[in-house]
C-alpha cells in the first residue's frame, strides 16, 4: 500500500524548502505550524546528520534521498521505529532487494513514472 497517494494528502518537505527555511528543523516546525490537523509531513533527506535533525524536529516520514545501503541501514537503526521510513532515489530492479533489506518501510520508483514508455493509443472515427 501508498503511505501517501499524491502531493495532496501529506506535505512533502524537499531540499529547496530546507535550503529557503534554512535547515531541515526549521522546515519541519513550519509546516507542521500550518499542517492541517491529522496531515503527515515528510521530510526529504540526504545525510545522516539532517535525518536526526528530522527526526528531533517531528517528522513523521523521513524520505532518505540517494542514499547507500550502508546509510540507510543505518539511519532505520537509529529511527528505530519513531518515524516512517522512505528510501528514494536511483533504486532499480538490480538495487532494490538490497535496500528493502535496509528496513525501510518504504521505497520510492521515480522510474515508474518519469521513464515509463509511452503507449501508442489512438481512434479513428469514420463516418458511416
Amino acid at each position: 500500500f501508498n503511505h501517501r497517494f499524491g502531493l495532496y494528502d501529506a506535505i512533502l518537505i524537499k531540499r529547496n524548502h530546507i535550503r529557503v527555511c534554512g535547515g531541515v528543523k526549521s522546515a519541519v516546525i513550519r509546516a507542521q505550524e500550518r499542517a492541517p490537523f491529522g496531515m503527515k509531513i515528510e521530510v526529504e533527506v540526504r545525510t545522516l546528520a539532517q535525518v536526526k535533525e528530522a527526526l528531533e524536529a517531528g517528522a513523521e516520514i523521513i524520505m532518505l534521498d540517494n542514499m547507500s545501503c550502508q546509510e540507510m541501514a543505518e539511519a532505520v537503526k537509529y529511527i528505530a521505529g519513531r518515524a516512517w521510513v522512505e528510501a528514494s532515489g536511483a533504486i532499480n530492479k538490480d538495487n532494490i532487494q538490497a535496500v528493502a533489506q535496509t528496513g525501510v518501510n518504504f521505497i520510492s520508483l521515480g522510474r515508474l513514472t518519469h521513464s515509463a514508455p509511452a503507449v501508442d493509443i489512438h481512434m479513428l472515427v469514420e463516418k458511416i
